[in-house]
């Protein structure tokens, strides 16, 4: 029997994008053990995915490295014959190093090199996406070269969403971004709830705790939406967005989340751009940019906190008119 380690420990996004490796080594190995790494803060986004055999959580905020330490002494009893570092920075490097691997297999990119044994070329900007370089890692066992992503909420999170679908259509917003750059302006995500609630549907309004005086702006405008930020978990949020006429994200977590739910969806990149690898992977999705050619756009991989131009163009200029309204028929 075969023991692989795929260690994740950056952000929610990333998580969701790591998950086909989970089924494909299940693939191809059916009686693999497939155990897997992420930070504390993630864990609720693959504890009930059926691929994985064993989950470890790092604690990174508090006694990060008294964490490391009893992470390491933990990872160390398996024997892994493969660990699969998706993370590129220096303390996941540090973990793969110390786990006993028979074979490290990390991107060429990754601080540390000299731990990797199979180094996996990482460029960003190629228009290959994300996944597609995660599943690089194990090519090598026969992996598919692309796959959707998976998120499987339990009955619990499907119960606690069911009221809020009783309306009938309804759509999802996550309005929110953790960068101002990566964000739709406040003024489009109200002109277009005011142009979807025309004919009185529901839409709902997603995110955490620090996004709720965003959405609690968009949602006292006119009374139009009803603000769920803070109110949902991460898996209830994307139960209830499987349902939904058509999402609407930024370019954030809630796009993976669409795509790993298979959910219409409709992605607005501003400052950066989907040739960075990190586009829908839904049947129905969409991407909405600004026609014009920018100069300045992207302006960076991760996005800023304001506009380097002061002008912010790049969200200022989306043409509104050119969203999916509906979900299409594939």
């Amino acid at each position: 029997m075969q023991h692989f380690l795929i260690i994740q420990t950056a952000f929610l996004g990333d998580v969701i994008l790591a998950t086909p490796l989970f089924s494909e080594l299940k693939r191809i190995y059916p009686n693999a053990q497939v155990h897997v790494l992420v930070r504390k803060g993630n864990e609720a986004l693959v504890s009930t995915n059926p691929y994985i055999d064993r989950l470890f959580v790092w604690n990174k905020k508090e006694g990060k490295y008294r964490s490391m330490r009893s992470i390491i002494r933990q990872l160390r009893e398996f024997h892994y014959d493969e660990v699969i570092n998706l993370q590129r920075y220096t303390s996941s490097a540090i973990i793969t190093w110390f786990c006993k691997a028979r074979i490290k297999i990390g991107f060429d990119s990754a601080a540390w090199g000299f731990v990797y044994d199979k180094k996996i070329p990482h460029r960003i900007g190629d228009g290959r996406h994300e996944i597609k370089r995660n599943l690089q890692t194990i090519d090598h066992h026969g992996a598919s070269s692309l796959k959707r992503p998976e998120l499987f909420p339990s009955q619990e999170d499907e119960q606690a969403v069911s009221i809020y679908k009783t309306v009938g259509d309804y759509y999802c917003m996550a309005p929110a971004s953790v960068w101002f750059t990566k964000q739709l302006p406040e003024n489009k995500w109200m002109a277009l709830i005011r142009e979807l609630t025309a004919e009185k549907k529901t839409v709902y309004l997603l995110g955490g705790p620090d996004d709720k005086d965003l959405c609690d702006r968009l949602a006292n405008d006119q009374h139009l939406a009803v603000n769920l930020a803070g109110r949902l978990s991460l898996m209830q949020s994307a139960a209830l967005m499987k349902d939904a006429r058509r999402n609407y994200v930024n370019d954030s977590a809630p796009l993976h989340m669409a795509s790993a739910m298979n959910a219409p969806v409709t992605a607005f990149f501003c400052s950066t751009t989907p040739n960075f690898g990190f586009g829908p992977l839904s049947e129905d999705r969409q991407i909405v940019e600004v026609s014009e050619s920018l100069d300045c756009k992207p302006c960076g991989i991760h996005g800023h906190s304001s506009c380097p131009k002061k002008h912010f163009k790049c969200g200022e200029d989306i043409d509104l008119s050119l969203v999916k309204k509906g979900q299409v028929s594939s």
